[in-house]
């Protein structure tokens, strides 16, 4: 037999003296290089489920991944894997993440939309290779872009709501091609990756709006309000930006309601990148947005907040024809463990400054100062701060 850990049942075994009797017989018959079969499936299955659990223990779509990648890389030592991931299942565009020995890589491949190959999938949802992929889908275009790397296997991730998206895997370092047994736990391990990414989709779905990818309302408000509470512990202060797009209506009279949605999926692209991973931007309703700045007071929040207004008026969003220049209006409100006030009481505040703004001409920052509005700064040496 192999030299295969043995446990105390399988010792128990061996000794037994009618085995020892018969050792020759059921060593002739194959009786042991099966039980080495099946310690060698157990052990598999141990190592699944221990990559599953593991998988299943992460919160966000990037740990998920690189938990796949450790878990794959574990077991084969592929010369790369990487993953194509629609963030948004209501968009066409992906995330391509590389990964080389258990690192982040840049890798060469130009693919834009994976939803392509969704009806492939679904009549062949396992892993597949690569030279049998390429034949079955015969001169579509985009399968050509994967050629330059040339993985050895393209491995699907699918769920309910389609092709949530694929793990391309090169050719193993050490050893030959993959074998029917190693495909076979691939397309399990897949499946709990598939299963996890689900849950976090669906969980996503609970925080956030579908539209821009932002934080919903539901969320921004649980989330100030425990900003509030741990103000009154602390004594930081922190603030709320409300913005709204000048003349939206405009966009979607004029140029429909689709030039509409993606002049609300740019601003929520600006918005991301102008704010802190720490921050909370969301999706207020409409085209009206928040941004909670936990641990800002006023100059910084007025900082972030013509931040915003200058961004969003340099946006570029291709169209045709041209759409005009976007630009926003907002509202500013700090608040402290001497603000004793509720969650609803500082978004009055913020939508009373935001409203001061359109009134005194659109694309403008107001903060509410204390006592009432007006005569708040929109200081001329902001840009330099920024």
């Amino acid at each position: 037999m192999d030299k295969i850990e043995q446990s105390e049942d399988e010792k128990d075994f061996l000794s037994n003296p009618r085995i020892v009797e018969n050792y020759s017989l059921l060593q002739d018959i194959g009786v042991f290089k099966h039980i080495d079969s099946l310690n060698r499936e157990i052990r598999n299955y141990k190592n699944l489920f221990a990559g599953a659990l593991e998988i299943f223990n992460r919160t966000s779509i990037d740990q998920i991944m690189d938990a796949t990648v450790w878990q794959i890389s574990d077991h084969f030592l592929p010369s790369f894997i990487a993953f194509l991931w629609k963030p948004l299942q209501n968009r066409e565009e992906i995330t391509i993440k590389g990964y080389k020995n258990y690192k982040l890589v840049d890798l060469d491949l130009k693919i834009e939309n994976i939803t392509l190959f969704e009806p492939f999938f679904r009549k062949y949802p396992k892993p597949i290779s690569y030279d049998l992929f390429s034949f079955e889908l015969g001169d579509l275009e985009a399968a050509k872009s994967f050629d330059e790397l040339h993985p050895e296997l393209i491995i699907p991730i699918l769920g309910p709501s389609g092709l949530y998206g694929m793990v391309l895997v090169g050719r193993k370092i050490l050893e030959d091609d993959y074998n029917s047994a190693e495909l076979v736990y691939l397309q399990n391990l897949m499946s709990f990756v598939s299963q996890a990414i689900q849950n976090h989709v669906h969980y996503e779905r609970t925080l956030r709006d579908v539209k821009t990818g932002l934080f919903n309302n539901g969320f921004f408000m649980t989330r100030l309000n425990e900003e509030i509470a741990r103000s009154h512990r602390t004594g930081s202060s922190s603030s709320i930006i409300i913005m709204d797009v000048d003349k939206f209506k405009n966009f979607n009279d004029s140029y429909g309601h689709l030039a509409g949605d993606r002049v609300l999926e740019s601003l929520a692209v600006t918005i991301k990148q102008a704010v802190r991973l720490e921050d909370v931007p969301s999706r207020f309703g409409g085209e009206e947005f928040t941004v909670l700045l936990p641990d800002s007071n006023k100059e910084a929040a007025l900082v972030v907040a013509e931040r915003l207004r200058t961004s969003v008026a340099a946006m570029h969003i291709p169209w045709d024809p041209p759409l005009p220049q976007v630009t926003i209006s907002l509202g500013v409100v700090t608040f402290s463990k001497d603000l004793d006030l509720p969650a609803s009481e500082l978004i009055q505040r913020a939508d009373e400054a935001l409203y001061l703004s359109k009134e005194r001409g659109r694309n403008r920052t107001t903060v509410w100062g204390s006592g009432l509005l007006a005569k708040i700064e929109r200081l001329n040496i902001i840009d330099a701060m920024i």
